[in-house]
């Protein structure tokens, strides 16, 4: 056989096999070339901002590229997650959402985005149940005497959140349901101005993520009054869960996690799940995060889709019930 003839066929051959590899692997092998950004749909400082740094930096150091977080505050978070899903999915632009991510799916009936078709899961990173904490001067101490107060008294206790449809929000109207307590809810733009009329005396109640409220109770100007998670946090170690106090299966926390655009290459997103849940195991982020009463998570991307699944769910059922509508 003529030489040309032998270089043509192995030609043929070795492009035959290279085609019949899986794009998959092809992706990996070549991701990333490009720096990669991180979109928070929040302002800096804040607990979605954190989450997404503290990763930024074993990211970097990991895949071998600068890792830039791009902040995207506005509308509840819905502008940054619409930047997220809009984004071409070739693995260079992810972000992080919080639970106002599965509460939105319910809140706002038109999105911007399609959270089922535009938008995947890549990992889930970090939990945080809300803690509780009342006025010091209020006329109740613990959870049941505030049960107590509150339906003896029905409208006088009033309480805030970060905003309508915020986790904080959610969460007391979930509590109130299940104490059968009325109490009055006075939104705040931002966790910040209710901490302060909370410390103020001009609310009595706030659920709110811990690395607000543990150092105010740790000065002695809030006091807490429960953890609503499955078990206490290493931070307030002598705070009991509400389930401890006889509240079953009253739970409500803040978390986050990362996303990626649909059609992100399945390899591509594997790769950082793997990467995120390694740096959010390690012991110096668990450290990080016992301060912020924050348990770490590191999950695959397809528990973590079950998960946005399940909490999109179980708040829907407390939007509707309560009747909660955003401004």
């Amino acid at each position: 056989m003529p030489q040309a003839r032998i270089s043509r066929r192995r030609f043929t051959l070795a492009a035959a096999a290279a085609a019949s590899l899986p794009l998959p692997t092809l992706a990996q092998s070549a991701w990333p070339s490009k720096p990669i950004r991180i979109i928070v749909p929040y302002t800096p400082g804040g607990f979605t901002d954190q989450m997404a740094r503290l990763v930024q930096v074993g990211l970097q150091t990991k895949l071998g590229q600068p890792v830039l977080v791009d902040n995207k505050p506005g509308a509840n978070s819905l502008i940054g997650v619409d930047a997220i899903a809009k984004a071409a999915p070739d693995g260079t632009t992810f972000g992080v959402v919080i639970a106002a991510y599965a509460a939105n799916t319910t809140l706002y009936p038109k999105l911007p985005y399609d959270p089922r078709k535009d938008l995947t899961g890549v990992s889930l990173m970090g939990v945080s149940p809300l803690l509780a904490a009342v006025n010091v001067d209020a006329p109740f101490k613990t959870a049941r005497e505030l049960i107590a107060y509150a339906r003896a008294n029905p409208g006088k206790v009033s309480f805030g959140s970060s905003g309508n449809g915020s986790a904080a929000h959610l969460t007391t109207e979930l509590w109130k349901s299940l104490t059968q307590t009325y109490m009055i809810h006075i939104p705040y733009r931002g966790a910040v101005p209710a901490l302060t009329d909370l410390m103020g005396g001009q609310i009595q109640l706030f659920f709110d993520a811990p690395t607000g409220l543990i150092n105010q109770a740790k000065a002695g100007k809030v006091r807490l009054i429960g953890v609503a998670g499955d078990k206490r946090l290493p931070a307030v170690p002598d705070v009991p869960t509400f389930i401890e106090q006889g509240f079953a299966g009253f739970t409500g926390s803040t978390w986050a996690g990362m996303l990626a655009p649909a059609g992100t290459p399945r390899d591509i997103v594997k790769r950082m799940s793997e990467e995120v849940a390694r740096i959010i195991k390690s012991d110096e982020t668990r450290a990080k995060l016992d301060a912020m009463g924050t348990f770490p998570a590191g999950s695959t991307p397809e528990e973590f889709d079950a998960f946005i699944a399940a909490e999109t769910a179980k708040w829907a059922k407390v939007i509707r019930t309560a009747g909660v509508k955003v401004e």
